[in-house]
């Protein structure tokens, strides 16, 4: 089955002004009546919140934290894109939708990516109104740096910052709605179903985390904004509440997961220490504009690193793309620098890491402006690892940090399931296989202030919806399975802790469904999910009560869902036999290394319908078609 025909072909200029033209349908006196649920508070949840809550919908927005302000977008520090040309160095709203075709290795759907392209514009404005401290040049005007992928300065920041800055001017205009009486906010809740009323999704199944209690709410649609799925390798850049099973209980009621196995492992993140260790921290991509990546040229050269000549370094991006230099693409600087770890070079206790040195910046601009820049981070780095980088480079490693694949969605953002809108790194539209960076927190936007208020609308107003109550007979269904579902995972009470088991999965899936790829491996990770799930099933021990806060049992649940998507992931690594960004398998690959696309057998995206545990999942194919770019293979040199 093909998906063909659910999205527009192509990027036509116009296209979304007369896409917004053509959905003014509901009245706005109208709208109070319609209420919309907004499960997940980060920059598309918080943003789309508030936007709604505007506009006069009633409004129940749900998070597992004790406020959207803790949400993982903070963690989004380097910046956000946007083509306003501000150095008059040639940038254009096609030239930021072509760098964002390009870095998705050309598997994005080209119409979703130029509609971000063209609201990045109206992003900054409306971030600057609600008070956004973005850097200023000393005349006033907004300050723009570099990001890997591009060769102009489009990305806008605020030092290290970007995503908290962000998020706390959409948190404000998303607490005046709930001080007005416009949103409802639930803190401490997690989704654990969809309810689907008539093949329309008309509400969800929370826990609260502090009581235990399974709750029911009822809407006239319900927009998904819960964000990636990395913490399935257990070691991520990811925050610890991150997780699938809002996406995955989705997937299991029937909407259709686009690409799984397209995962970006960021190059910029302090290297591993230990088999104990919780999470890995990322140091911003916005690093690589000042600090020169390198290892030395002798493999097994133990020597510290300003004990070692310039002669006898090997500064590997520089080397191989003079035209980005260490502004490539985040899966091409990731490759790379695994690759030189795999020839003896890496440095640090273990190898695996190389340097990001600041030295020669340092000497050029001055210590205080590399502490404008980039201070905080430079905080962070030295009290995790206890070593200065103003005087000692940066040891950085490869670490899975952001998912391109997510439910599928239509160009209005609806999945297959009416009803079910999937907005930011929840959905698979934007990045294709490998995501530019700086460009999470412009989707997250775009889609919370400028996509979904048209689409909903128009939905809402060419759609039939009775009366539906949490009495109704699929609420009932679902509350019943979700109770099933606890006390199954308390009935095992064997002897395996769920930190352990997942620990194990992250392994495999590290190892095997990682930075590269091969039959092989992807059949042995197939084999060993497998084993693992059953493991889980019948050996793990979750403590604690049911009706009470219980952390055990919030991540042994999240961990369950893991144990079936990790398959769907592999599966969907297996099927796609090509290379294209994140996505490398070793048997495809150019002369020189480099990732080798098959466009003649795999333009298309992969969207799996769920069939059932242990059951193989269906493939559906929407094909990718490009009117405005040609794809070719991409070049960074």
């Amino acid at each position: 089955m093909t998906l063909d025909g659910k999205v527009p072909g192509g990027p036509l200029e116009s296209k979304w002004e007369r896409h917004k033209f053509e959905m003014k349908l509901i009245n706005p006196a109208n709208r109070r009546k319609y209420t919309v649920i907004v499960v997940g508070t980060g920059l598309a949840g918080a943003s789309a919140a508030a936007s709604l809550g505007e506009l006069g919908y009633n409004v129940l927005a749900f998070t597992i934290l004790d406020s959207p302000r803790r949400s993982h977008s903070i963690a989004a520090q380097g910046g956000i894109n946007a083509a306003k040309n501000y150095k008059n160095d040639g940038d254009s709203v096609y030239r930021l939708f072509y760098d964002t075709i390009k870095g998705g290795d050309f598997r994005a759907r080209e119409a979703n990516v130029h509609r971000l392209a063209e609201v990045s514009v109206n992003i900054i404005d409306q971030c600057v109104a609600q008070g956004v401290p973005f850097a200023r040049e000393y005349g006033g005007l907004l300050s723009n740096r570099s990001f890997g992928g591009a060769q102009v300065s489009r990305t806008f920041y605020a030092r290290g910052q970007t995503g908290q800055q962000l998020l706390l001017g959409a948190y404000g205009a998303l607490m005046r709605q709930v001080h007005i009486g416009q949103v409802k906010m639930f803190a401490r809740r997690e989704m654990l179903d969809l309810v689907i009323v008539n093949g329309q999704a008309r509400g969800i199944i929370t826990r609260n985390l502090v009581s235990g209690e399974i709750e029911r709410h009822a809407a006239d649609a319900v927009l998904l904004c819960t964000g990636g799925y990395g913490n399935v390798f257990f070691l991520s850049t990811n925050a610890g509440n991150s997780n699938v099973t809002a996406a995955w209980r989705c997937a299991k009621r029937g909407a259709f997961f686009g690409n799984p196995c397209f995962t970006q492992i960021h190059p910029t993140c302090i290297p591993v220490t230990g088999d104990y260790q919780a999470k890995l921290t990322l140091m911003s991509e916005s690093l690589r504009n000042d600090g020169r990546v390198w290892v030395p040229k002798q493999p097994g050269d133990k020597r510290a690193p300003r004990q070692i000549p310039e002669s006898e370094r090997d500064y590997f991006l520089e080397r191989k793309y003079p035209s980005f230099g260490n502004l490539v693409p985040r899966d091409v600087a990731s490759r790379n620098a695994k690759a030189v770890c795999d020839d003896g070079r890496g440095v640090g206790t273990t190898g695996l890491a190389v340097y990001l040195d600041f030295a020669d910046a340092i000497q050029r601009l001055g210590e205080n402006t590399i502490r404008e820049r980039y201070g905080n981070l430079f905080d962070m780095y030295a009290k995790i690892t206890s070593e200065d980088p103003y005087n000692v480079p940066m040891r950085i490693y490869p670490a899975v940090h952001y998912t391109m694949g997510g439910l599928w969605v239509d160009y209005d953002l609806m999945s297959n399931i009416p009803g079910l809108f999937v907005l930011g790194e929840a959905n698979f539209s934007d990045h294709g296989a490998n995501r530019l960076g700086a460009s999470a927190l412009m989707q997250g936007l775009a889609d919370g202030y400028f996509v979904i208020p048209y689409t909903l609308a128009n939905y809402l107003a060419s759609t039939s919806l009775p009366a539906v109550n949490t009495g109704h007979d699929s609420f009932n269904e679902a509350a019943a399975a979700v109770q099933q579902h606890i006390d199954r995972l308390f009935k095992v009470n064997g002897k395996e802790t769920v930190t352990e088991l997942h620990r194990r999965l992250g392994k495999v899936m590290w190892n095997k469904v990682g930075m590269a790829r091969n039959e092989t491996g992807l059949n042995e990770a197939l084999h060993q999910a497998r084993e693992l799930r059953d493991e889980f099933w019948s050996n793990v021990k979750v403590p604690g009560e049911k009706n009470n806060v219980n952390k055990n049992l919030e991540l042994a649940l999240r961990v369950a869902d893991y144990m079936e998507f990790g398959e769907l992931m592999t599966a969907d690594a297996l099927h796609r036999t090509e290379s294209c960004g994140g996505h490398f398998r070793e048997e495809s690959q150019t002369d020189e290394g480099e990732a080798k696309r098959d466009d003649e057998r795999f333009s298309y995206v992969a969207a799996w319908e769920f069939k059932g545990v242990g059951q193989p999942a269906e493939l559906h194919k929407e094909p990718l078609r490009f009117e405005s770019v040609h794809p070719s293979q991409r070049s960074y040199k």
